[in-house]
C-alpha cells in the first residue's frame, strides 16, 4: 500500500522560500511524483512532477519560481518554492503515479497525500 506524507509547510511572507517535502512508502513499481495545489474556493492544480530519473514538469504557477526534486534513496520529494506570493496560498498535496497519464493531469494519480497548508501573507 503507497503512502504520502508531506510535510514543511507554513506562513511565510511575501517574497519569502519555503521547501515543502513528501516521503513515499510501499510502492513496489518507480513513480512520478507530482505536487498539486488547491486554494480555498478553487479547483485543484498541477504545480510540477518528476519522473523516476529526475526529469521535471512544470505547471503555470510554477513558472520560474519553483523547483521540483527527488532523492530516491530517502524515498522523497521535494518542492522549493521562491520569492512566493499571496496567490501561492494553498494546501499543497504530493502524489503518485505509475508513468501512464498525462503528468498534468489529477486523474493520472492514484495515491495521495494528506496535505500541508503553505500559506503566503504579510
Amino acid at each position: 500500500q503507497v503512502q504520502l506524507v508531506e510535510s514543511g509547510g507554513g506562513m511565510v511572507q511575501p517574497g519569502a522560500s519555503l521547501r515543502v517535502s513528501c516521503v513515499g512508502s510501499g510502492y513496489t513499481y518507480k513513480p512520478y511524483f507530482g505536487w498539486f495545489r488547491q486554494a480555498p474556493g478553487k479547483e485543484r492544480e498541477f504545480v510540477a512532477a518528476v519522473s523516476w530519473t529526475n526529469d521535471p514538469w512544470y505547471g503555470g504557477p510554477a513558472a520560474g519560481r519553483f523547483t521540483i526534486a527527488r532523492d530516491n534513496a530517502k524515498n522523497t520529494v521535494y518542492l522549493q518554492m521562491n520569492r512566493l506570493k499571496p496567490e501561492d496560498t494553498g494546501v499543497y498535496y504530493c502524489a503518485a503515479h505509475s508513468g501512464s497519464g498525462r503528468v498534468e493531469s489529477i486523474g493520472s494519480y492514484d495515491t495521495w497525500g494528506q496535505g500541508t497548508q503553505v500559506t503566503v501573507s504579510s
